[in-house]
C-alpha cells in the first residue's frame, strides 16, 4: 500500500472537496471509486439519493440522476481518500471479486448477521461480513 504525505493541491477536483488531499491519494481514490456500483433511489423531497454497494453508509443526493451520481461519486471519493490517508484499505469494486467463500452458521447467527447488515445499510450479509472482516484485519 502506498504511503502518502499530506499536502495541499490546487486542482479543481480537490477544491470541490471539503478539504484537499494529496494528488496521488486523490487519484487512487478516484480510480477505486470508479469501480463501485451505485444505487440510486427516487426521493420525493431530494430528487434522488445515491449510495454504493461497496460502502453503503456513504450517501449523497441530487435533483436529477446525473446530479446524484456526481454527488455520490464525490462523497465516495472523500470517504476512500480518507481511508487511504488513515492507512486503511477501502473496499474493492465489483471487477476484482472472483473467489467465493462458504460459511456455515446457525439460523440464529444468520438472522443476527442479516439484521446487523440491514441496520448498517448493507444490501446483503456477504457484503457486510466482507467489510467487517477486512476492516478488522486492517486494524490489527
Amino acid at each position: 500500500m502506498r504511503t502518502y504525505k499530506k499536502s495541499r493541491i490546487s486542482s479543481a477536483k480537490a477544491k470541490a472537496l471539503d478539504r484537499p488531499f494529496d494528488a496521488r491519494m486523490l487519484n487512487d481514490a478516484l480510480r477505486i471509486v470508479s469501480d463501485y456500483r451505485l444505487v440510486l433511489e427516487p426521493n420525493k423531497e431530494l430528487g434522488y439519493v445515491g449510495s454504493s454497494v461497496e460502502i453503503p453508509s456513504v450517501f449523497a443526493d441530487g435533483q436529477t440522476p446525473d446530479d446524484c451520481v456526481k454527488a455520490t461519486r464525490e462523497a465516495l471519493t472523500v470517504a476512500v481518500a480518507t481511508m487511504l490517508e488513515m492507512g486503511r484499505r477501502p473496499p474493492t469494486g465489483r471487477s476484482t471479486r472472483s473467489v467465493q467463500v462458504n460459511l456455515r452458521l446457525t439460523a440464529e447467527e444468520k438472522l443476527a448477521l442479516e439484521s446487523a447488515a440491514n441496520r448498517m445499510g448493507f444490501k446483503g450479509v456477504s457484503d457486510f461480513v466482507r467489510a467487517a472482516a477486512l476492516d478488522r484485519t486492517q486494524r490489527n
